[in-house]
């Protein structure tokens, strides 16, 4: 006898499918608008760009962007750079002239650094040849810091040692002396230094108080500035430095200081991420950071000091001898990919497999629709068996066993249709053939009821007769 309560048809099943297609709708939906959590490796501590790239992810997280950052703040630029080596970092700080990693492609100049060494002008220091036997006083003593001077020092013949020695230094020596801010011009007044040197950026405010103590201990009231003769050569020899151009008049012009234009050699430090970072993200991270630095710089001033790394084509973006991230260039170039263009891939497997997948359900659906179609075909065919067995059946026993046969048939048939949808003439040959078989068995029974009761009528009749 056919039964219509499969598993695989019931409602519950149906919804609980459905709940998981709906989930994993969702779960891609969630999957391609998600924010890419990076994680930035972050140097020196006691620098400025901490607090850059602090203000960078707070910016990030409170405008809802799609990329969130994970800062790992280190001690010195060669940890962040080892970091990004490693693949420990997706992003870090890097100073190239320092450690520059394998893997690293430029984002973005945090800032450029020049290497800046002031004097009062009868101090008679114009050129790194006039450093010899002088001592230079330096605030924030950085090994970085330190290994920049001591090469352009040793470039121009000079060794500069860090020990401060009574009386007059070797020739073709220059020490190096670490000096408070505060007790830089008593410095200068008791002639234990004769130069600063800092690098830094010129515009910042360090370099402004700097020069401006400098200044102060001059008469005149005028500095001079150590210009590097040749600096392209230089950076042609050190290809990790740079030219940097300290205009006139960059730190007052009452006197004008500088008087002229000065050349020196300085370094940067830049937002690099590694070379396997995909463009999109790279673009974004880009684009941000340049979109947000007006909002930022309200929280660091280092905001305002961010620049694009300079370049003249694309291919030479690329191949320079710090290569800039083909992402950065996508962003500079204005040639960002869409949405579509970024995912145009997924779009199209996914419509392609949405295609297949829904012509399967189709298929599916229609081959659920026709099982049940015909197992209710298969129970009307039987209920027209069971009236042609009671049409030829007068058993008692018989008759009654077709008759709970109909009633469990039919109850099937009621509590398939309630369940799952149904043609409507289907289900009335169904009705039919129920209301047919029933009527016929009820007759049989009938007829069977009367022929046994005119056999027991006969007997008895039969019975008196002899009886007389």
């Amino acid at each position: 006898m056919p039964r219509f309560a499969s598993p695989f048809l019931r409602p519950e099943i149906v919804f609980l499918a459905l709940a998981i297609l709906l989930g994993g709708a969702a779960a891609a939906a969630y999957w391609a608008t998600r924010a890419t959590v990076l994680t930035v490796a972050v140097a020196p501590r006691d620098g400025t760009e901490p607090a850059l790239i602090q203000a960078y992810a707070d910016a990030l997280a409170r405008r809802h962007k799609e990329i969130r950052l994970r800062i790992l703040p280190f001690d010195d630029v060669r940890d962040s750079a080892a970091a990004l080596r490693d693949g420990v970092a997706d992003l870090a700080v890097v100073r190239p002239d320092v450690d520059l990693p394998d893997n690293g492609l430029t984002l973005a100049i945090l800032r450029d650094q020049a290497m800046i060494i002031a004097s009062p002008e009868t101090s008679g220091i114009g050129r790194f040849a006039d450093l010899d036997r002088k001592r230079l006083a330096i605030l924030a003593h950085r090994d970085a810091d330190e290994a920049l001077i001591r090469a352009m020092l040793g470039h121009y013949g000079l060794t500069l040692t860090d020990k401060d020695v009574d009386g007059p230094l070797p020739p073709r020596h220059v020490a190096l002396i670490g000096v408070e801010e505060t007790e830089l011009a008593a410095a200068f007044a008791r002639r234990r230094v004769d130069a600063v040197v800092a690098v830094t950026a010129p515009t910042a405010a360090t370099a402004q108080r700097i020069v401006g103590i400098v200044q102060a201990a001059s008469r005149s009231r005028r500095v001079s500035f150590v210009d590097v003769e040749n600096a392209e050569a230089i950076v042609a020899r050190m290809p990790r430095l740079q030219v940097v151009t300290m205009p006139a008049e960059t730190f007052g012009g009452s006197p004008k200081v500088p008087q002229d234009e000065v050349r020196t050699v300085g370094a940067s430090y830049r937002l690099m991420a590694r070379s396997s970072l995909s463009r999109p993200v790279a673009a974004d991270v880009t684009q941000h950071l340049f979109e947000l630095r007006s909002g930022m710089a309200n929280a660091t001033p280092a905001a305002d000091y961010m620049q694009a790394p300079a370049y003249d084509s694309t291919a030479g973006a690329t191949s320079a001898r710090l290569p800039i991230h083909p992402g950065a260039v996508d962003y500079f170039e204005r040639e960002q990919q869409g949405f579509v263009e970024r995912y145009e891939t997924w779009i199209y497997l996914v419509a392609f497999l949405g295609g297949g997948i829904g012509s399967g359900f189709a298929w599916i659906g229609q081959r659920l629709s026709r099982l049940r179609r015909e197992r209710v075909e298969e129970a009307t065919d039987r209920l027209l068996q069971i009236r042609h067995e009671a049409q030829e059946t007068a058993d008692p026993a018989r008759l009654d066993a077709l008759a709970r046969e109909i009633d469990d048939l039919a109850g099937d048939i009621a509590r398939h249709a309630l369940e799952r949808p149904t043609q409507a003439r289907t289900m009335s040959a169904a009705a039919i053939a129920i209301d047919a078989a029933r009527s016929t068995v009820k007759r049989a029974t009938a007829a069977g009821r009367l022929a046994e009761d005119g056999s027991d009528l006969s007997c008895r009749t039969l019975s008196s007769s002899e009886a007389a």
